[in-house]
């Protein structure tokens, strides 16, 4: 690939950020130019995105690009866009939005769950669409929807992608996270849509990453600066799509965990696992980069933490999180552990107290000092992790011998190495931006119209990125101790 520069636009359920990546020579990296928070909102008696004010800073953020690109004497080849999966938004047929997206920590998809399930029967679902029972899966969010003739759902960078350029499609990797995406056609399970009395065109038309969605609309040009032709390129626009096509594996057997807000974890197959015993262990099979599946569950992610730490800073009492990791690696091992991905901890709230409720419903008592919830979270996360991966290689019969920890919680060492030691496999951690960095790759290779195969890409991330290695522990806390000095 020649050196070429393209925008990566990648948000999260708790910031955002547009970056710019650079691919050539042998090498690929990605720097922010701009960031910004993101989070729930409370209108009209629910929890919203505030989408408006989201795109504007999507528009900052291209703007802020634009700037770099000339200052550099390059130009930006293209735009990626990818977000977080199920949510959002009602676009009529003037292009409206006609009200600011839900998001899924609201209780509404919950409240739908009995009546879509009395006209579509769960392993009649999962047959189909082989995803994971989620009570915010967009199926449960769109059955409460009062009026959908004459508008359309566009998912959130689907939405983003259409307020570029006009034009509206729906990438595939998001589409399989909706419940209403046939898992084999790789299509629309348009005979679903009948018993919900959802519209045949609910959804727009489904792209692959790769292709173009379309090019810029004259009025974002003006607030940009981009030029008119500037493409906007689908990529995996589900941000853990993106993060796995950019895991630095060497080789075939590999598991990976997407580590940030949520923790995605699993295989990577060429064929979704629809059996009943799937489905009962509550596995997803969603579309990846190039057609792949990634078969996996969501397990409760560093959101807890980040909660905690929230709670903490508004009662006054702030601790750095390096203090707090630190003191709890110093914590004995073998301490209370909570289902991390129990939905009781799905809201945003006063998170110390919930935890300490879930390990008090354990008959374990939680010590009194913040270090001890930290250590509570991270040994339930790393334990979640081992049964997850021990569970997905018995269903889909893929062994693994190394797990990659991608995303924000690549940086947490003692996360890392309490995963190593829980499931016995060496962690490779890193990189900790492989969600921008899958998403720029896509780019790249659409740009060049050559077939780069992903353990290309992924040979690619691993000789730009520096990686860290986990050995399970041998010998009791060893590794904890040397963490935590």
């Amino acid at each position: 690939m020649s050196a070429q520069l393209f925008a990566a636009v990648d948000i999260g359920a708790s910031s955002g950020r547009v970056m710019l990546g650079r691919v050539g020579g042998g090498s690929v990296s990605v720097e922010t130019v701009h960031r910004f928070p993101n989070g729930v909102v409370e209108l009209d008696g629910g929890l919203h995105w505030d989408f408006d004010a989201l795109f504007e800073e999507v528009l900052k953020g291209l703007a802020a690009a634009a700037d770099t690109a000339v200052a550099s004497g390059e130009r930006i080849t293209s735009i990626g866009i990818d977000t977080w999966a199920v949510d959002y938004g009602l676009v009529d047929a003037s292009g409206k939005l006609l009200a600011q997206p839900f998001s899924y920590r609201d209780e509404r998809g919950r409240t739908a769950v009995a009546n879509v399930h009395k006209v579509l029967d769960p392993a009649r679902l999962y047959a189909t669409t082989g995803l994971q029972f989620l009570q915010f899966n967009t199926i449960y969010q769109l059955a409460t929807e009062r009026e959908l003739r004459g508008v359309q759902a566009l998912l959130i960078p689907d939405l983003i992608a259409f307020k570029l350029t006009g034009r509206r499609r729906t990438e595939a990797t998001n589409a399989s996270t909706t419940g209403l995406f046939d898992a084999v056609a790789g299509e629309w399970a348009t005979e679903l849509f009948k018993p919900l009395g959802l519209p045949k065109d609910v959804f727009p038309a489904i792209i692959q990453p790769g292709e173009t969605v379309g090019t810029l609309l004259p009025d974002i040009t003006a607030r940009t600066g981009l030029p008119p032709e500037t493409a906007v390129v689908a990529v995996g626009s589900h941000d853990t799509a993106s993060a796995v096509a950019a895991v630095p594996a060497s080789r075939d057997d590999f598991a990976y965990i997407s580590s940030g807000t949520w923790s995605l974890v699993g295989v990577e197959l060429d064929s979704p696992v629809l059996g009943e015993a799937s489905r009962l262990a509550n596995f997803t099979n969603e579309r990846g980069v190039d057609g792949t599946i990634r078969y996996l569950r969501n397990v409760g992610g560093l959101w807890l933490l980040s909660e905690c730490m929230r709670t903490w800073a508004a009662e006054g009492d702030a601790p750095s999180l390096a203090s707090l990791l630190e003191s709890a690696a110093a914590l004995p091992a073998g301490g209370p552990q909570i289902n991390a991905d129990d939905p009781a901890f799905i809201a945003p709230d006063n998170m110390p107290e919930r935890i300490r409720s879930a390990v008090r419903a354990t008959g374990a008592v939680l010590p009194d000092r913040h270090a001890a919830v930290v250590r509570c979270i991270l040994d339930s996360l790393a334990a979640g992790y081992a049964r997850t991966l021990a569970r997905a290689e018995e269903l889909s019969g893929k062994q693994t011998s190394v797990v990659h920890i991608v995303g924000g919680g690549s940086q947490n060492r003692l996360l890392c190495q309490l995963t190593a030691d829980a499931t016995g496999k060496t962690v490779v951690a890193g990189p900790v931006e492989a969600t921008a960095l899958g998403n720029v790759l896509v780019q790249a290779r659409a740009a060049t119209k050559e077939h780069r195969s992903l353990q290309e890409l992924r040979r690619l991330v691993a000789s730009s990125s520096a990686l860290q290695r986990y050995e399970p522990a041998r010998a009791g806390t060893a590794a904890l101790q040397e963490l935590s000095q």
